[in-house]
C-alpha cells in the first residue's frame, strides 16, 4: 500500500477530475476510476490507501465494489469513503460517508486522517 494514494471512483468525469485536482493539490498521488469494474481491478493491482466511491455508476455499482472489499482480506483492511445523494444509503462499514455536493474540507480531512503518515 502506497502511503499517499487515493483511489477516486465515479462515473462522472468532471467530479473524478475536480476531485483529482484537489487532492494531486494537497500532495497525494490520485488514481481514478469510471466505474467499479476499474476500480477493483486499481485496488488490486496497486493498493491505496484512501478510496472514494460514488454507489450508482454503471458497470459496477458502489455496493458491489464495498461488497468485494468486504469480502477481500487485502481490500478489507483500505478505508473506504461513501459519496452520495442518498448518504442513508451507504454500506455500514464505510470509514466516512459524505454527501453530494462534497464539502472539500471534510473530505480533505477524512483522507488526512486514514492516510497515517499525512498528520
Amino acid at each position: 500500500m502506497v502511503a499517499h494514494r487515493v483511489l477516486v471512483v465515479d462515473d462522472d468525469a468532471d467530479i473524478r477530475e475536480s476531485l483529482r485536482l484537489v487532492l494531486e493539490f494537497e500532495g497525494f498521488a490520485v488514481r481514478t476510476a469510471a466505474n467499479g469494474a476499474q476500480a477493483v481491478a486499481a485496488m488490486e493491482a496497486e493498493p491505496p490507501c484512501f478510496v472514494i466511491l460514488d454507489l450508482m455508476m454503471p458497470v459496477m455499482d458502489g455496493w458491489e465494489v464495498a461488497g468485494r472489499m468486504h469480502d477481500d482480506a487485502q481490500l478489507a483492511t483500505i478505508p473506504l469513503c461513501v459519496v452520495t445523494a442518498t448518504p442513508e444509503w451507504a454500506p455500514s462499514d464505510s470509514t466516512c460517508v459524505l454527501k453530494k455536493p462534497i464539502e472539500l474540507d471534510a473530505l480533505l480531512a477524512a483522507v488526512r486522517d486514514n492516510c497515517t503518515d499525512l498528520h
